[in-house]
């Protein structure tokens, strides 16, 4: 249990990166930042198929187009929403949206997984869920306030990244439900291999996302400097260190979490994610949390330490 947990939190500061890309890089196209950091993935996972070829010719058909699907909704059009989100709302607002995936996940999965993982007592449940929801809820309505206080505030726009934001919440929604089921029916596979497998899956598909973006411009006549942007060395450094800690080793680190916990338990733990992204992201505006966010953040903690204590039971089997 403790062994996913670290497994968990680790995943969580790494994919936390994904949150600083948009707002280091707000003069380039989402779609863009999320192809590219694909690519970097892809491109990343080649050398690692090759050292582990032998586990991935084990993988049938059926695991690829499995791998193709995680891959398209899990990574790309994820990654499309978020970062347009980030893009038209700012860091903090989607962050905290993105926050509301370890309840979604929780109860989806205690939902649909019950005779598979075991049934969490919603009783026990509900007050660390009850924690989590508020502390989300504390640290929206610091940044809810702060937006209101700005007057050039473009309501509209932050409208449109919040119904983004939520877009990626679906996506990430049904990506962990699947790869869990996935990686519970095949035990014997390692996690490492899996991860290896959906980053040469993605690559194929980044590259083509690419080519359609970059024809797409051109046609446009958009002045946008193609390949790499106005700041190629920063671009594709941050693309190599998004694609190599968040995609891979981040991806490797979950899968390992969800081979160790149930999939309801696991979900909540992306609270990590939610809290490393507020950290980069108070980092990256040079000021502290205010009093209610640092309750907030306390809240979401304790939710977190609470929920993973709380044990599956087992659902009587029909006779």
């Amino acid at each position: 249990m403790w062994a996913g947990t670290l497994y968990a939190l680790a995943a969580g500061l790494m994919w936390g990166l994904v949150f600083v890309g948009p707002l280091l890089l707000p003069e380039y196209p989402a779609a863009l930042q999320s192809v590219a950091r694909y690519l970097a993935f892809g491109l990343i996972a080649l050398p690692l198929a090759w050292m582990d070829r032998r586990a991935l010719r084990r993988l049938g058909r059926a695991d690829w187009v499995e791998a193709l699907k995680l891959a398209a909704i899990g990574n790309l059009l994820y990654y499309l929403c978020l970062a347009s989100a980030i893009q038209r709302a700012g860091g903090p607002l989607p962050t905290m949206i993105i926050g509301t995936l370890p309840v979604v996940i929780a109860i989806s999965a205690n939902l649909r997984n019950a005779r598979r993982d075991g049934r969490l007592p919603w009783k026990r449940l509900a007050p660390a869920l009850a924690l989590i929801a508020l502390g989300i809820a504390c640290v929206n309505q610091v940044e809810l306030q702060a937006l209101r206080q700005e007057a050039d505030a473009d309501m509209s726009r932050y409208t449109v990244g919040a119904l983004l934001a939520l877009g990626a919440v679906a996506c990430w929604t049904w990506y962990p439900l699947r790869n869990a089921d996935w990686l519970r029916a095949h035990p014997d596979r390692s996690p490492r291999t899996w991860a290896t497998a959906q980053g040469v899956a993605t690559l194929p598909l980044a590259l083509a996302g690419y080519a359609a973006l970059w024809a797409g411009m051109a046609a446009a006549g958009s002045s946008f400097p193609m390949p790499a942007g106005p700041r190629p060395e920063v671009f594709l450094a941050l693309m190599a260190i998004i694609g190599l800690f968040a995609s891979w080793l981040g991806t490797l680190c979950w899968n390992e979490a969800s081979q160790r916990l149930p999939t309801a338990l696991a979900g909540q733990l992306i609270v990590f994610e939610t809290l490393a992204a507020l950290a980069y992201a108070y980092i990256l505006r040079g000021q502290m949390p205010q009093p209610l966010t640092l309750i907030g953040i306390a809240c979401l903690i304790v939710g977190v330490l609470r929920a993973v204590r709380v044990k599956p039971e087992a659902v009587p089997v029909p006779a």
